[in-house]
């Protein structure tokens, strides 16, 4: 983005010391937030949130050390945001997976300083390029709100005449610093569907990694903890507008054979994502709107 651009950016949603907008890889649009010892990162491609944590503290988000930073193209690691649909296009496998959002860029909408806390908010609008891959009218809107906690709230809005299905997910990449110590809490019981072989299960206790992990929660609850010992601290995940969480590690050879992630950077990552999948799907009727959310937060490790 030029100079001009960036600038009247900072004239108009700036907050002096809190909120700036920068030209980030490739040129692109970044805004940095600092809200006391936290601080965060969102590109405006995809409206992606690409860091989060506190000032001190290993980064709550994780983020590939080979993630690609340039114009169309989806970033490995923050949080991607999957819409109009989560996956592969449901009836057309040659329609970009997860759908268009993390890959086209979005207008800046509004900031605040709420005193705990900074704000931002991100909007997408349908357009030639949009309704060629989906063919809807339509709003969405990420609202970030950084502080103490990392608060997002994707809301999608049918601004046509016909109802509307969709899905979509806040794909969340979290640091465990070691993905085998790991343990996901939270989930035990919930039935879930194992993508890697089709068959479902029931989560007995908490989900632990030591292989290749690609499940859709079904019925998952409001919150789940991600508890990392590596790195002596918990990550709580809270969700509303969601029934799913999908839970994701490339593990060894799937690693290989993504381009933008290391050979061995599986071993730092874990993927829990608030999610419509699956079954989890949302119509909406015309004017009507649905509010995807997602709130992170770092607790005592117990």
């Amino acid at each position: 983005m030029a100079d001009q651009a960036l600038a009247a950016l900072n004239d108009r949603f700036g907050l002096a010391g809190k909120l700036a907008f920068v030209a980030g890889p490739s040129g692109l649009p970044h805004a940095r937030i600092a809200s006391g010892d936290y601080g965060a990162e969102v590109a405006l491609q995809g409206a992606h949130v690409l860091a989060y944590g506190r000032r001190g503290e290993p980064p709550v988000l994780w983020t590939s050390r080979l993630a690609v930073f340039a114009p169309g193209k989806a970033v490995r690691g923050g949080v991607p945001v999957c819409w109009p649909w989560f996956g592969p296009h449901p009836s057309d496998p040659g329609k970009p997976a997860h759908g268009f959002a993390r890959v086209s860029m979005w207008s800046v909408a509004a900031s605040a300083d709420g005193g705990d806390a900074v704000a931002l908010t991100l909007g997408l609008r349908d357009d030639g390029a949009t309704r060629a891959l989906w063919p809807h009218p339509f709003a969405l809107e990420l609202s970030v709100r950084v502080g103490a906690r990392l608060e997002l709230a994707l809301t999608a809005t049918n601004t046509g005449d016909a109802p509307v299905t969709l899905g979509g997910a806040l794909h969340s990449y979290f640091g465990v610093g070691a993905v085998t110590e790991a343990r996901i809490m939270g989930l035990e019981g919930a039935r879930y569907l194992d993508q890697l072989t089709g068959e479902f299960h029931a989560q007995q206790g908490p989900v632990t990694v030591a292989g290749e992990v690609d499940r859709i929660y079904e019925d998952a609850g409001p919150a789940c903890t991600i508890v990392a010992p590596a790195l002596g601290r918990a990550v709580r995940v809270a969700k509303s507008g969601s029934a799913t969480t999908v839970v994701w590690n490339p593990w060894v050879e799937k690693a290989r054979s993504l381009a933008d992630l290391g050979d061995e950077e599986y071993h730092e990552m874990l993927c829990v994502e608030t999610a419509n999948a699956g079954a989890d799907t949302v119509t909406l009727a015309p004017g009507a709107r649905h509010t995807l959310g997602a709130t992170i937060e770092v607790v005592p490790l117990s």
